[in-house]
């Protein structure tokens, strides 16, 4: 028996050695994308050509509804997280080993603008790392709100539109100040999956996602149950 139990402690132990030395290369790996991607180009002149696009909408201009909806359906701890959400990873490496796919990733707002920014949009664990280390240094010199000012403005929601302003301009025929309720979570909810909610395309599927969105919402305190169905039904 204690010949077994030394066995299988013997066994853990060198799963946690090559676990813990696959996650340091992974992290070196990812460190060096990172480093790779600075040298290419700095973080201050990316941000730069975000906020030169001829269609860059400041975020005072952005509706509140709308940039409630955007924190709600994608990363709901946005305010209280520093570029990382630990919880949000751990659901999703569950998520991952229990589908045996890598679907999920956990994302923050900070991490997908990072990858929008820095990276390419292949799946990819050492990338994955690199995005990490990019979340640390965009929080540690931009504030919550220009993140997500710079995260909106970079983002795809279908249609050829790499911006809120531009995707509201072809959905909506308006400034994305303009936008109503009903629009700004329709809106929020595309860059989830553009191919699929697209608007032009699937307006059945968009209001599916709509749906979620605003239900997040009420979920995370940004809307009572009273205000999301006035605002579905309007």
């Amino acid at each position: 028996m204690k010949r077994a139990l030394r066995f299988l402690r013997n066994i853990l132990l060198v799963v946690f050695v090559l676990a813990f030395c696959g996650a340091g290369a992974i992290a070196l790996q990812g460190y060096e994308l990172y480093t790779a991607a600075l040298e290419e180009m700095p973080l201050y002149k990316r941000v730069q050509a975000v906020r030169s696009q001829e269609d860059f909408t400041p975020i005072e201009s952005l509706p509140d509804t709308y940039k409630d909806a955007v924190v709600a359906a994608e990363d709901h701890r946005f305010y209280s997280h520093g570029g990382i959400d630990l919880l949000a990873i751990g659901r999703a490496v569950w998520n991952d080993l229990c589908s045996l796919s890598f679907k999920e990733g956990g994302s923050t707002i900070t991490q997908q603008l990072a990858k929008n920014m820095l990276f390419t949009q292949e799946k990819d664990l050492c990338r994955k790392a690199a995005e990490v280390f990019a979340a640390w240094d965009i929080e540690s010199k931009y504030d919550k709100d220009e993140i997500l000012e710079l995260y909106v403005n970079s983002i795809y929601f279908g249609s050829g539109c790499y911006s809120v302003g531009a995707a509201s301009q072809a959905y909506f025929e308006k400034e994305a100040a303009q936008m109503d309720a009903n629009e700004c979570t329709l809106l929020a909810g595309i860059p989830n999956a553009p191919g699929v909610y697209d608007l032009s395309i699937n307006p059945d599927l968009a209001a599916q996602r709509q749906k979620q969105v605003v239900s997040s919402m009420v979920e995370y305190d940004y809307l009572t149950q009273q205000e999301a169905e006035e605002l579905l039904a309007s």
